[in-house]
């Protein structure tokens, strides 16, 4: 399952999912469809209000690298 997937599954829609990261429906719609990375500032975000759950390592390796 994706990252992406993973904190979808936390939130259970797309708009509490937006709504708890500050970000726009249409947003976590491009993310979830594939058709737009989630933005290094987003990543953020959802690392931070999903406890780690979902850590920015998972859903931008091509920025963040590895887990630390």
């Amino acid at each position: 399952m994706r990252p992406i997937d993973r904190a979808l599954e936390l939130f259970k829609t797309q708009t509490a999912m937006a709504e708890a990261i500050g970000a726009t429906g249409p947003f976590v719609s491009q993310w979830m469809n594939g058709k737009r990375p989630v933005s290094p500032k987003y990543c953020l975000r959802i690392e931070k209000v999903t406890g780690g759950a979902v850590t920015r390592y998972e859903l931008r390796p091509d920025i963040y690298g590895e887990s630390a």
